[in-house]
């Protein structure tokens, strides 16, 4: 009985040092390639919905009106397109992401959802504003303005729904971005 006892006490204590050994010595599935961890899903997906629960903000300071939709819509093409990809048009690279983002002009399988049009605004906020930890979701709440932020939270519910002709356009990558400022040089000084 005594063995018993004190072989479960070592191994507890021995558990954390062959843990941090494998981590140590680059075994874990860094790449993207490799194959996810046991539960990986389940390991950053309980947490998160939990956080997002308890942080949810309300409902939106506006409505989702065209001017609204069409300004969410520059949004997505400057911020999110690169990795969520163009209505009808993916992401280039996001199949060699891990996770791959999702494609949120792309219906789900078996379902009428686009994207993440069953999330409430509030959602996809937090999400937009806070990031995503471990997916490549970068935090946009000091890059973009809350205002940004609602608008494209807007288009993304409304992404199942007909949009106004220039939002739609923008989110097809279609319409022109607006021209890029102007570039100023300084000349070098001479030493």
């Amino acid at each position: 009985m005594g063995r018993t006892i004190f072989g479960v006490i070592l191994g507890l204590i021995l558990a954390p040092f062959a843990l941090l050994a494998w981590f140590q010595w680059g075994h874990p599935p860094v790449a993207v390639a490799d194959p996810p961890l046991p539960m990986e899903r389940q390991i950053t997906q309980v947490p998160l919905k939990a956080r997002i629960a308890r942080e949810l903000p309300g409902n939106p300071p506006m409505q989702a009106d065209e001017a609204n939709l069409t300004a969410g819509a520059q949004v997505y093409r400057d911020q999110c397109a690169v990795c969520h990809g163009f209505h009808g048009r993916p992401s280039s690279f996001a199949a060699h992401m891990f996770p791959e983002p999702p494609a949120l002009w792309e219906k789900h399988a078996n379902s009428d959802v686009v994207g993440v049009s069953d999330d409430p605004p509030g959602e996809t906020y937090w999400k937009v504003a806070n990031g995503i930890r471990l997916t490549g979701m970068p935090a946009f709440k000091d890059t973009l303005t809350d205002t940004q932020i609602w608008q494209v939270s807007l288009l993304l519910a409304n992404a199942d729904k007909p949009l106004p002709p220039q939002a739609l356009a923008i989110v097809m990558g279609v319409a022109p971005a607006a021209p890029p400022p102007e570039v100023v040089t300084v000349p070098e000084k001479k030493h």
